[in-house]
C-alpha cells in the first residue's frame, strides 16, 4: 500500500471518528457516476467530510476544488490535497484572460467528478449565500453530468472557521435528487433553484 493511500485511510477513519461522517441519500443512490456534488460552505473540513462519507469507490474518482495559493502554502497541505485527496486547483487570483473554469472542466473532460462549493466562501450555519455562476456555466458545457446538491450539516461546529483544531461533533452529509439545466433557462434562474435544493436538504438531514 502506497504512502498516500495509506494515510488517505487514516484520514477518513479520523474523520469518522470526530464526525461520524454520516451520508444519506434522498433522491440519489452513492453510484459510480460522474457527477458535479454541489454543496454548502462553512468550514476547510467540508470536503473531508464528503469524502470519508463516500462509498471507497466513489472517493476514487471524485476530486475537490482547492484554491492553489492556500492549499498550496506549505508542503503537508499540498502533498495532502495532491497526493490524498487529487485536488484540482483553482488561482483566487487571475490575469484577465485566464478561465477560471479550465481546470474543472479538463476533469470533467478525464472522466472525473468534482465537488464544488458555489458560494465561492465558506458562510456562516444559516443559509447559503448567493451561489456564483461557474456551476451553471459547467452545467452547461457538460450536460451529460449529474448534479447532485448536498448538505453538510453541523460541521461549522467541528472546525469553524479561523480554527485549525477540529472538535467531535456529530454531522452528515444529505445528497439530494439530480439536477439539470433545463432548455432556456437563465443564469440566475438556474442558481437560485440550485441553492434552493441545497437549502431545501437541510429539512431532511
Amino acid at each position: 500500500m502506497k504512502l498516500a493511500e495509506a494515510a488517505g485511510l487514516l484520514l477518513a477513519s479520523l474523520a469518522r471518528l470526530i464526525t461520524g461522517a454520516q451520508g444519506h441519500w434522498y433522491g440519489c443512490p452513492p453510484k459510480a457516476e460522474q457527477r458535479i456534488y454541489f454543496a454548502n460552505h462553512q468550514s476547510h473540513f467540508d470536503w473531508v467530510l464528503i469524502w470519508a462519507a463516500l462509498p471507497s469507490d466513489l472517493r476514487a474518482v471524485t476530486r475537490p476544488i482547492a484554491a492553489r495559493d492556500y492549499w498550496t502554502s506549505s508542503r503537508l497541505k499540498h502533498w495532502i490535497t495532491r497526493e490524498i485527496f487529487n485536488a484540482v486547483y483553482v488561482s483566487r487570483q487571475r490575469t484577465e484572460d485566464e478561465d477560471p473554469l479550465e481546470p474543472l472542466a479538463e476533469a470533467l473532460k478525464n472522466g472525473d467528478s468534482l465537488v464544488i462549493f458555489p458560494e465561492g466562501t465558506r458562510g456562516n450555519k444559516g443559509d447559503p449565500q448567493p451561489f456564483k455562476a461557474g456551476l451553471y456555466h459547467l452545467a452547461e458545457q457538460f450536460p451529460g453530468v449529474q448534479l447532485i446538491p448536498a448538505w453538510i450539516d453541523n460541521v461549522h461546529r467541528v472546525m469553524p472557521k479561523g480554527e485549525v483544531v477540529p472538535v467531535p461533533i456529530l454531522c452528515s452529509v444529505t445528497f439530494g435528487a439530480p439536477l439539470q439545466l433545463q432548455p432556456a433557462e437563465d443564469k440566475r434562474a438556474f442558481l437560485e433553484r440550485a441553492r434552493d435544493a441545497v437549502t431545501a436538504l437541510r429539512s431532511v438531514a
